[in-house]
């Protein structure tokens, strides 16, 4: 069986509520792309993303997806440009042979990173869910078996202005089931513990994780993770700049608590190197960013050196939480998968089934490739609306 036909979409939706809600003093995003002050990077008010459709000669498709919060055109070109040329014609059952001859187009160019990265994870995406479909098996099973049916998840993020609205949220969140939950800060080591300390007293029973988005130095997180130690916190995420692997293992040496960095990698080459100079103690690795191929090869090597994986999702829509559920149910060494209740809504929407979710785990899909039942026509039609506007 062969590959016929690569087809790319752009799509930016508008949700109810931007992804991981209004900027800090309670304004909205917009109208373009948004730095959320003190973090670095830009948001969108949309929730954006690249879908990648892979269809053999026999007319099977399997669908996969990029991780492109802000831009999701610039993978979709690469794709359109560089990968699809080569990907025509090839074994439509092989993805790993696939990725590796993908992989090496750009790599001693020094793209094994950035958007050429992300654009290779949505087609490996969709190579292993067209696979999977054309063998009749579980993305999981192709993998080499499921570990577990159902994944433990946190919800990420209460989108909420101040620490009551947060607090009165997490307390909602209880009562609907969640056990766990990751508070998105890095607003300055008094106010982050201030928001701990509301959800904690609202959500006793919650068992809390911080991410600091990287805005912190070293005596900063040191001291950080001393006080969310002392409250019995989960782990603490990117608390310094991604590029400093020396200071992660400097603080990862003392801190009293997991540190948990992987968002920004995107290959085997960069968390062999965190993994080996010890500065991480979870690993998060995002399969929209990843891909299924290295995703895998991640896990093992962090397994090895007895480090946990807890897959990153952020805005990520339906075919992205599907891959990373695959993903984290055919991981031996599994902390956790990262539920974002907004991205979720979102990315239903592209489905002709809705997903089934809890607050506090994760069914693993039963049907062939990702086990997910893309709508085409919605897909279409929100390309549509975006090559309009």
């Amino acid at each position: 069986m062969k590959i016929q036909d690569v087809e790319t979409f752009v799509l930016k939706i508008a949700g109810d509520e931007a992804y991981l809600g209004p900027l800090r003093d309670g304004s909205e995003i917009g109208p373009e792309y948004t730095v959320r002050a003190p973090w670095r990077s830009l948001y969108s008010s949309r929730f954006e993303t690249m879908l990648v459709k892979i269809t053999a000669d026999d007319g099977t498709a399997g669908w996969g997806e990029a991780l492109a919060p802000v831009a999701p055109e610039v993978p979709a070109a690469i794709v359109n440009r560089l990968l699809t040329p080569v990907l025509t014609g090839m074994d439509a059952t092989r993805p790993r042979p696939a990725w590796a001859q993908l992989r090496d187009l750009m790599r001693e160019r020094g793209h094994l990173g950035g958007h050429q990265a992300d654009a290779l994870a949505a087609v490996d995406i969709a190579l292993w869910d067209l696979a999977g479909k054309l063998t009749g098996r579980r993305v999981a099973d192709l993998a080499g078996g499921a570990f577990r049916e159902r994944l433990p998840v946190y919800v990420s993020g209460l989108p909420r202005s101040t620490d009551a609205e947060r607090a009165a949220l997490a307390a909602d969140w209880v009562q609907r089931g969640a056990r766990s939950i990751k508070l998105h800060l890095g607003h300055g080591i008094d106010a982050d513990l201030a928001t701990f300390d509301a959800v904690a007293a609202a959500a006793p029973s919650l068992r809390i994780a911080v991410d600091a988005h990287w805005v912190y130095t070293v005596p900063e997180a040191v001291q950080l993770a001393d006080e969310l130690a002392d409250r019995g916190a989960w782990f603490l995420e990117a608390p310094l700049a991604p590029e400093d692997v020396v200071g992660h293992a400097e603080l990862v040496a003392r801190a009293r608590i997991p540190i948990a960095v992987g968002e920004a990698m995107r290959h085997r080459y960069e968390f062999s190197q965190w993994i080996g100079s010890r500065a991480l103690r979870i690993a998060q690795p995002d399969v929209a960013r990843t891909g299924i191929t290295e995703a895998l090869i991640v896990a093992e090597l962090a397994g090895a050196a007895h480090v946990p994986v807890a897959p990153h999702h952020s805005t990520g829509m339906a075919v992205a939480w599907a891959a990373g559920v695959h993903l984290s149910a055919a991981i031996e060494h599994f902390e956790a998968f990262e539920y974002q209740p907004t991205s979720a809504d979102v990315g239903a929407r592209i489905l002709r089934q809705p997903l089934e979710l809890t607050p506090a785990e994760f069914t693993l899909p039963d049907g062939p490739g990702l086990g997910i039942d893309v709508d085409e026509e919605a897909v279409r039609r929100y390309a549509e609306e975006y090559a309009l506007t």
